[in-house]
């Protein structure tokens, strides 16, 4: 009986260039089901958090526009202020609160990645296109993080949740991915970043940004965060 091959499983449109240069055939077919579940189960949870910091941030800029006067849940003294980053144009930068554009984005990856809980298998189209929107997504949200720090000079809670839940959300998009070849990449990088991921070494590149993250508002901020 002959030995089953998993690239015999692979669809035309995914055999290419690296099939030969990878070393390990099974990083070929599609991945543990289970390392599957495990990855869309961390992007739903992000994206929960995600969501409830978005629609807090929505409330409350409903709240400020009606009195400007009006204090934050998050307003604790100059420098952790919730509402000084809220009244900055960077907080509305196309016309409206950005914590809109949060509740639609996060509502949007939760429906994603509870579909990949449960087992469906998106073609790579949609997932190419979910990764391109996610990732102007985290663009956008270190921006607004560099805004606050670099510009406002105050530190919005809520704000800082959202910037380390859309990181770990486009993680785990990016994983996914990588492992079942939706995202191509050249030569050699395609096999290494498969076996990369499912490892799960991406995770110490992952928390090393946030704990720079964490060291950056602790520098700046230091006591007043208590």
């Amino acid at each position: 009986m002959s030995k089953h091959h998993p690239v015999a499983e692979l669809d035309d449109d995914l055999v290419d260039d690296d099939v030969v240069l990878d070393d390990d055939p099974d990083l070929l077919g599609p991945p543990d089901p289970v390392w599957r579940r495990r990855t869309a189960i961390e992007m739903v949870i992000s994206g929960l958090l995600g969501l409830i910091a978005s629609f807090v941030l929505s409330v409350e800029a409903l709240t400020l526009a009606g009195d400007p006067d009006a204090s934050a849940s998050c307003d604790l003294n100059d420098v952790i202020s919730c509402s000084t980053v809220a009244k900055h144009w960077a907080a509305s930068l196309f016309g409206f609160p950005n914590a809109y554009l949060g509740i639609a984005a996060e509502s949007v990856v939760l429906t994603v990645a509870v579909a990949l809980v449960g087992g469906v298998v998106f073609p790579r189209w949609y997932m190419r296109i979910a990764q391109v929107v996610y990732t102007l997504g985290l663009v956008f949200a270190w921006w607004l993080f560099g805004m606050a720090y670099f510009v406002i000079g105050a530190l919005c809670p809520w704000c800082l949740l959202i910037t380390v839940t859309t990181t770990l959300v486009w993680v785990g998009l990016t994983r996914i991915n990588v492992r079942e070849r939706t995202i191509s990449l050249p030569g050699r990088l395609g096999p290494w970043g498969r076996r990369f991921v499912q490892g799960g070494n991406d995770w110490f590149v992952t928390i090393a940004l946030l704990v720079v993250l964490a060291g950056l508002v602790m520098v700046k901020y230091g006591y007043t965060l208590f």
